[in-house]
């Protein structure tokens, strides 16, 4: 092959278009929408970029979304008390009586402290008793016995709940304390000297009193505080008055009319052995003016004493004693021993 002939061959193949050709790079649009970059600055002379976390208004929703989430199972948390039953309190902004809901029927009356009073009817009305034991030491030891009616203390302030709540500890209508069962230690230092009345009253967990008949539900005793610095020895008596709910029908006398003592229009035999009272106490109707002759006879020393009536007599070992009352109060007065804490009978004086 000639020289000319081998220049020809290639200057056709040079001018010849081949299959891989692209077609030029001005047809993509998505390149041309940005303008052509002349240089690239290099990485030590590149303007700082703006923080990333600052912009974006996905990325904002997206952290209230979460920070919501942690706030609900925090407020979970805290009503519940980390698992616990959940609180009963009524809404911040709302008073008691406005949260406590439709038990009963509050009425616009209040008691002496400023709590409303929440009417409910007898039948099955809260009820409540209290007793009182001075104690070795110091004071003396309450009972509550309470009737249609528990004590909530995980619950107060929450809404009224049928029979449920606690009580207020009354000294001449100053309020002593808040009581969440039915035992309380009095020590003697709040009860000055002479004779004061202790009152205990019911109250729902939003804090109105329940009541009856327009009254609260209440009972009270009579307490003797002894001098400053020594101990009271001194027993509680019942008041005359006694809520309605709580009357109970008495039992038959004791004794029969034929045993009874000169002077006396009622006659209660007892007899106290090895710390048992025979025969079993009871409660003994009374009327009012009736005197009533009390015939002890104990085993081991002691001292009789009735309730209310503040009448003491001594109990020589082995004989019998006998202490006539007139029963000018009405009222239920427990008649008992003060050495061995015996209740020998009731007396209940209309």
């Amino acid at each position: 092959m000639s020289r000319d002939h081998a220049d020809r061959i290639g200057r056709e193949a040079c001018a010849a278009p081949t299959h891989t050709a692209r077609p030029p790079r001005m047809a993509r649009p998505p390149r041309m929408a940005r303008p052509p970059l002349t240089a690239q600055p290099t990485r030590a002379t590149r303007l700082p970029r703006p923080p990333r976390r600052a912009v974006g208004p996905r990325r904002r929703t997206v952290r209230t979304a979460v920070l919501v989430a942690l706030l609900l199972l925090l407020a979970g948390g805290t009503a519940t008390g980390c698992g616990g039953r959940a609180t009963t309190h009524h809404k911040p902004g709302t008073s008691h009586e406005q949260a406590s809901g439709d038990v009963g029927t509050l009425l616009g009356a209040q008691d002496g402290a400023g709590h409303r009073l929440r009417q409910v009817p007898a039948q099955g009305a809260p009820e409540v008793r209290i007793t009182t034991r001075p104690d070795s030491e110091d004071g003396w030891n309450l009972q509550l016995v309470v009737k249609n009616f528990r004590f909530t203390p995980d619950s107060v302030g929450g809404a009224a709940l049928p029979g449920a709540g606690h009580a207020h500890l009354e000294l001449d209508g100053r309020k002593l304390a808040r009581v969440y069962g039915p035992w309380y230690h009095l020590p003697a230092a709040q009860v000055p000297e002479g004779v004061h009345t202790l009152a205990v009253r019911l109250y729902a967990d939003d804090h109105t009193a329940w009541a009856v008949g327009g009254k609260v539900v209440e009972a009270a005793v009579e307490l003797t505080g002894g001098p400053p610095g020594q101990g009271s020895h001194s027993h509680a008596a019942p008041t005359p008055t006694t809520p309605p709910q709580a009357t109970q029908t008495p039992q038959p006398a004791q004794t029969p009319r034929s045993s009874e003592t000169p002077d006396a229009d009622r006659t209660v035999t007892v007899v106290v052995r090895d710390g048992k009272v025979v025969p079993a106490p009871g409660r003994v109707e009374v009327g009012r003016g009736e005197r009533v002759a009390l015939r002890v006879t104990s085993d081991r020393a002691d001292t009789l004493h009735v309730h209310g009536y503040d009448k003491e007599l001594a109990l020589p070992a082995g004989q019998e004693a006998t202490l006539i009352l007139t029963a000018d109060r009405t009222g239920l007065f427990e008649v008992e021993t003060h050495e061995s804490d015996l209740v020998l009978t009731q007396l209940l004086v209309r």
